[in-house]
């Protein structure tokens, strides 16, 4: 079948989008695909589930645009070149080939016209001229700051990338160096990124996972008058109110503040401190359960609302890129201070009222204030509200303070140094400092790098590109040298949805006129585990073009479906377990059509389905029995379905409007069961029934067709013909639905003696509680369960229910 209908589907280009106005457009996307290898199990499940939507929208009568296109730069190409000795761009464009033919022979309804691959100069070009943008506008700049380091790829990673104190993509153990990097300024839209969570149709799941990490909270500035130093100290906190029981600062040892704060007689305490800390990941530093570590700096700060003088120390469980680098230490309230008060002798004041049978150490409920007056800041007895409402309020009269809100999320690190990029589009020179690259010179293209030159030393392999760095500074003429770091490729797949719109357009990264028509998405396909990383990057990068004026929308994504992962044995699949499963295979032996009715039918989208229990067998069986029934129909093409048994005809038109309802809430499986029973119901009629000529075969046989062209493309195109249809079923237009056909002719009514079923009865569902009644005591089975007893009394719950109360 495969041989036969791609070269038809090929030549009739059934999937492309006509964008004339002729219908309500819809924007179905999925997560574009790395050129790794061929494609694998997870490929399979989200295609599967995309693709059921995207077909639906097509016999729906939607003007669909559904484009194809890879994420093509990254490490794996990178690293596979460095053992083959060769380019990068020939592991990655000979894998995309790979991929493309497997895609097409699994019928994905994609439009090959909007094909893309982000490491084409022709799109890395806008990506440069994008990060330009965001340059000029004050949203990428430059910084010295310690950064996450992987020793094993030899790169920088953004905080989103370090899962566990791991890299997400080698699972090296992260460690801290300080390097001066490109950042993007992720942090100026944190409060819009929260605010436009409204407009989502996603899972909760991942907008809470979005929230948590953007961090939101609400408190104050308080300042800390420095002993010796007149800059103070400015530390952020969500409990203004318990300032009376800070009793000393903590600093992190990283941060510029805790090399300014330390005296000499501490400085050596200090060195030793700090490269210990260098050592340990993040997540070490953070671990609630982990023993506290700190030095003493040798410096005194003001507490401003009790005037005490308090030490101020360096500890690793402060981070150096959250908030100001600095904390006040309350250990009354927090258990992370008390312990660390408690090992190094330091004084605890409680101000918070502990709730009455308390006997732990820090209290970190609510209650009233305590131990938390001066002679102008009289907080003991209020609650927790007004108790920090007045103390901020004192703060700014007094010029300590002021109300804020802080953020967890951190400004985005985009620079890699490794050679598989975009090149960032910046030129260094002495005299004029950073200068972009001007447009008319995009795309600054890669040099032509391969096998060693290309291993990882920690710095960019395009630094030795001596050729290529040295250029003349574009507003000076003089001797200057190109930035030597690539994007991360994360910059690249957070647009390449824009990009699709009219990826030959020339003017600029995308046809305006059609991101008005196409944008938002209005339906994207992926995994949830990038949730806090791509998800997010591209919200941010929309918004962020919206305000340049490029773009109208400010969301990319209207909904989301997240599926599960594909495993097996209960285990994620791995060659060192033993447990792959070869997808080509999978295909080899049971079929496109199976393999992928399999993936739908397994369970709702978003649960990981376990190979080991699936039965892709099954599958083939099943779709052989409905290509048979197709073969089975005796009516002519065109015959009137009207006249046919009722019966069948009630099946079908349910299960065509039950479809529908189950398409449009993702519930793909069930859509899967119903077809299953149409065909059962088919069949019988065919053998049992009005038989094959009846015109309600034919109906329910064509309604088959549709359905199983949302999975089952090749079966569906082989029903269609044996039907006697020309090519091809994927637009032949959902079925229509006659209402009257979607009520039942009888209901089953429960009649119960004191709420005992004594029988069941089969009446109309317009029939009246007096017709019922009547029904019900006239039957058989009551009469004798009563016994010639009497009724007290008789609910009627028409047409479902009637209950008797026997005397």
């Amino acid at each position: 079948m495969q041989a036969k209908w791609r070269p038809v589907w090929e030549k009739l280009d059934p999937f492309k989008a006509k964008d004339d106005g002729s219908a309500e457009r819809r924007y179905a996307l999925t997560m574009f695909s790395y050129p790794s290898g061929d494609l694998h199990m997870g490929h399979a499940e989200v295609f599967a589930l995309h693709d059921v939507l995207s077909r639906y929208w097509f016999q729906q009568g939607y003007d669909v645009l559904n484009p194809i296109g890879w994420d093509s730069f990254g490490l794996p190409a990178e690293n596979a070149a460095i053992k083959r000795n060769e380019h990068p761009a020939t592991y990655t464009y000979a894998n995309i080939e790979v991929q493309a033919e497997s895609i097409r022979r699994y019928a994905m309804s994609f439009d090959w016209s909007k094909r893309l691959h982000t490491s084409d100069p022709e799109y890395y070009r806008w990506t440069q001229w994008l990060f330009t943008r965001f340059y000029e506008r004050g949203l990428a700049y430059r910084k010295a700051s310690y950064v996450n380091w992987c020793p094993n790829d030899q790169t920088v990673l953004a905080n989103e990338q370090v899962v566990q104190g791991r890299c997400e993509r080698c699972g090296f153990e992260v460690t801290k160096r300080e390097l001066t990097q490109w950042y993007f300024k992720t942090t100026e839209y944190a409060q819009r990124l929260l605010d436009d969570m409204d407009q989502l149709q996603w899972p909760e799941e991942i907008l809470l996972q979005q929230r948590n990490w953007i961090g939101r909270s609400e408190g104050a500035f308080a300042e800390f008058q420095v002993e010796g130093r007149s800059e103070p100290i400015r530390v952020f906190t969500t409990r203004p109110d318990t300032l009376f029981g800070a009793t000393f600062l903590v600093v992190a040892p990283d941060a510029k503040l805790a090399a300014d704060l330390v005296t000499p007689e501490q400085q050596g305490a200090f060195d030793e401190y700090l490269r210990a800390v260098k050592a340990t990941t993040e997540i070490e530093r953070l671990s609630t359960d982990r023993d506290k570590t700190g030095v003493f700096l040798g410096s005194y700060a003001v507490n401003p609302v009790t005037g005490q003088r308090i030490p101020i120390w360096a500890a690793d469980y402060v981070l150096a890129d959250y908030g100001t680098g600095a904390i006040m230490a309350v250990p009354g309230q927090d258990s992370r201070d008390w312990e660390f008060a408690e090992k190094f002798d330091l004084p605890i004041i409680r101000t918070v009222q502990p709730e009455e049978g308390f006997d732990g150490k820090a209290f970190t409920g609510d209650g009233p204030a305590i131990n938390s007056s001066n002679a102008e800041l009289k907080l003991d007895g209020l609650e927790v509200a007004e108790a920090k409402s007045r103390t901020i309020d004192w703060l700014e009269e007094k010029g300590l303070g002021e109300r804020t809100i802080n953020f967890r999320l951190r400004d985005w690190l985009l620079s890699r140094q490794r050679f598989w990029g975009a090149p960032i589009p910046i030129i260094h020179c002495p005299a004029c400092g950073e200068v972009p690259v001007p447009d008319d010179q995009l795309p600054v293209e890669l040099p032509d790098l391969r096998g060693s030159d290309l291993s990882p030393k920690g710095v960019s392999p395009l630094a030795a590109a001596r050729d290529w760095v040295e250029v003349a500074c574009p507003k000076c003429g003089g001797a200057a040298e190109r930035d030597t770091d690539t994007m991360d490729t994360f910059v690249d797949s957070s647009w390449y949805f824009l990009r699709y719109l009219s990826p030959e357009y020339t003017e600029g990264p995308f046809d305006p006129g059609m991101a008005d028509r196409w944008m938002s998405v209005y339906q994207y396909v992926g995994g949830k585990e990038h949730a806090v990383l791509h998800l997010l990057y591209a919200r941010f990068f929309v918004k962020a073009l919206h305000d340049m004026g490029l773009l109208k929308v400010v969301e990319p994504f209207t909904r989301l479906l997240n599926q599960g992962q594909v495993i097996n044995q209960g285990k994620s699949m791995s060659k060192s377990l033993g447990n792959g499963v070869n997808l080509g295979d999978q295909l080899d032996e049971f079929g496109v059509d199976a393999v992928r009715l399999t993936m739908v039918f397994a369970g709702p989208p978003a649960d990981d389905i376990d190979w080991a229990d699936m039965s892709p067998g099954g599958a083939l069986k099943f779709l052989q029995r409905a290509w048979r029934v197709a073969g089975a129909v005796e009516s002519p093409v065109g015959t009137d379905p009207a006249g046919g048994d009722v019966a069948l005809r009630r099946v079908t038109h349910k299960t065509v409007a039950d479809a529908s309802e189950l398409i449009d809430s993702m519930r793909f499986n069930v859509v899967i069961a119903r077809i299953m029973e149409l065909v059962n119901a088919t069949r019988k009629a065919i053998d049992s029934g009005p038989g094959a000529a009846d015109p309600a075969v034919r109906e329910a046989v064509e309604a088959t067709a549709i359905l199983l062209s949302l999975v089952a493309p090749y079966t569906a195109e082989e029903m269609w013909e044996e039907l006697g249809h020309e090519p091809t079923v994927a637009k032949a237009g959902w079925p229509k639905v006659d209402p009257a056909l979607l009520v039942d002719d009888t209901v089953t009514c429960v009649v119960q003696i004191a709420g005992k079923v004594k029988d069941r009865l089969e009446v109309a569902p317009d029939i009246t509680d007096a017709e019922l009644e009547q029904l019900a005591l006239a039957s058989e089975a009551v009469q004798k369960a009563l016994d010639g007893r009497g009724t007290r009394k008789v609910i009627v719950r028409a047409p479902k229910l009637v209950n008797i109360v026997p005397a």
